[in-house]
This record gives C-alpha cells, structure tokens and sequence, in this order.
C-alpha cells in the first residue's frame, strides 16, 4: 500500500479489518509496524464495522462471477482479481464520490481540484 503512494502520507494510515486469522497473525500485525500503519479491527459478529469492505467485494463477487468458469489457473484469478480491484479504482464512477472514480476523488480531496470531464 505505501509503496504504491508517490508521495509520503502526511496522516496516519489505518487498514480496517475483521478479525479473520490472516489480519490478527504475528506477520501481518509485524507487516503494518514495519511500515507504520496502524489497525483497526471489526468487533466480533458486528458485519457493520467493516461494512465498505463487505459492499467493495460483494460488489466484485456480482462483476466478475459470469467469467469465472473461463479462468483455467491460480494465475487467471489473480490477475483477473487485480485487473477488477484497477478498473474500480480508475474507471468505476460511484455517486457517493460526486460521480468520480476513487482515484479521481482522492486526487481531488489531496488537491482541491475536480477531473478536467467533471468540471462545467
């Protein structure tokens, strides 16, 4: 996650999650001290906590599941999985965003200034 970022985060990063054994293990709680993230984790039973989370992959699970039977390997879920995961966050316009991608909207809460097809 921070490799990605081009810039140094001036916030504290916080990765939320359930309380699945993969976020509570030794290694992945080691992983977020070594890039100084911080964690935030769902209480037992409660689905609402992690609810954007829950949306992002049902949301996936509805978008991608008529080209399942196609893929023949790992590898083709993995990369069809990143393709998806790159299209919602370049290209999928969610009203919740003022009509802009994640990407876009964040580029314009970082900087103040709407995408060039959005402004009037």
């Amino acid at each position: 996650l921070m490799e990605k970022h081009s810039y140094e985060m001036d916030a504290t990063v916080w990765i939320h999650s359930d309380q699945g054994c993969h976020y509570t293990s030794v290694a992945f709680r080691q992983l977020l001290e070594d890039y100084d993230l911080r964690q935030s984790m769902s209480k037992r039973g409660n689905c609402w906590d992690n609810a954007p989370q829950e949306s992002f992959f049902g949301h996936m699970k509805d978008e991608i599941r008529p080209y399942i039977r196609k893929w023949k390997s790992f590898q083709d879920v993995k990369d069809r999985i990143d393709d998806y995961i790159n299209y919602y966050n370049t290209d999928r316009y969610q009203t919740g965003l003022e009509g802009m991608a994640p990407d876009e909207y964040y580029y314009y809460t970082v900087t103040g200034k709407k995408p060039l097809a959005l402004v009037a």
